[in-house]
């Protein structure tokens, strides 16, 4: 009896995490920011992916998500993320005031695309050239995938992006795109193919309300950033953590509901091809 009364005496002491060492509850957790560049249904992985870190970290850990990029950019800027997960093109607009830490990899490559979807009744649209005068669906002016790249699609083919549609409006997330399309409040989107693709495994029934009619050529995949002013321990502590989820027993089938095999050491060349097409509409 007495043993049991002192498991529930510990067990209900705050700071301590079962399996690791006792965690100081006055130390500022570390804040890491989610963006719609990740699927924002998925609440479970994230909750075991947020204690994972604290079990390997021996650090609180607190995840920030908003829905608009530059929310999240704001947020790192002004020192009030740690780090974030972000798109390619916001880290690419702001790279001198972050840290490029590591980029995800998806299907063995730390790429990702961008996906041109019409809803799936559409049995006739088979390029973005079809979508002219009707209504599209963007997902925020900072994302690549979802704003940058079928702007580009336009661009290549001499069509003015500001006056090909009838009318866009941004969605504010993947997801949202996804439904808009899906549900026929929009002719057309563009949505990561990351997002789509992880849907397609979670929420079949969304996704099957879609029609991909394009994908993009690869773009580095959205990679996590640290804040400028980390500091170097902090910064080696994430990386070391991230680079090595798909050799730990703990790590791998966390990256499997994520829909990762895993991530490497970020590199700026893999986000060349965005810096290019930024000068090529201007947003730079």
């Amino acid at each position: 009896m007495k043993r049991m009364i002192l498991c529930l005496l510990l067990a209900m002491m705050p700071g301590i995490v079962a399996g690791s060492p006792t965690m100081h509850a006055t130390e500022k957790p570390l804040r890491i920011g989610l963006t719609p560049t990740f699927p924002n249904d998925q609440y479970r992985p994230l909750e075991a992916w947020r204690l994972y870190m604290e079990r390997k970290l021996n650090r609180r850990v607190e995840f920030v998500q908003r829905d608009k990029y530059i929310e999240t950019m704001d947020l790192l800027r002004l020192k009030k993320l740690d780090f974030a997960w972000v798109c390619d093109y916001p880290y690419v607009y702001f790279k001198k005031q972050v840290r490029l830490l590591a980029t995800p990899v998806s299907a063995g490559r730390p790429y990702y695309r961008s996906y041109l979807i019409v809803p799936a009744s559409d049995k006739t649209t088979v390029s973005m050239a079809q979508l002219k005068g009707k209504i599209f669906a963007f997902t925020d002016p900072y994302s690549n995938t979802g704003y940058l790249a079928p702007r580009l699609m336009l661009h290549q083919v001499g069509e003015d992006p500001a006056h090909f549609f009838g009318k866009t409006f941004f969605a504010w997330s993947h997801r949202r795109v996804l439904e808009a399309v899906g549900n026929g409040l929009a002719d057309g989107g563009a949505v990561s193919s990351h997002v789509w693709e992880t849907l397609s495994i979670g929420k079949p029934e969304l996704t099957s309300t879609t029609r991909i009619v394009s994908k993009s050529e690869e773009y580095g995949f959205a990679p996590f950033v640290a804040q400028i002013g980390v500091s170097d321990a902090e910064f080696e502590a994430m990386r070391k953590l991230l680079l090595e989820m798909a050799t730990d027993p703990e790590g791998k089938p966390l990256l499997k509901e994520l829909n990762l095999d895993g991530f490497i050491a970020g590199d700026p060349q893999l986000y060349r091809r965005v810096e290019q097409v930024m000068r090529i509409l201007d947003e730079k």
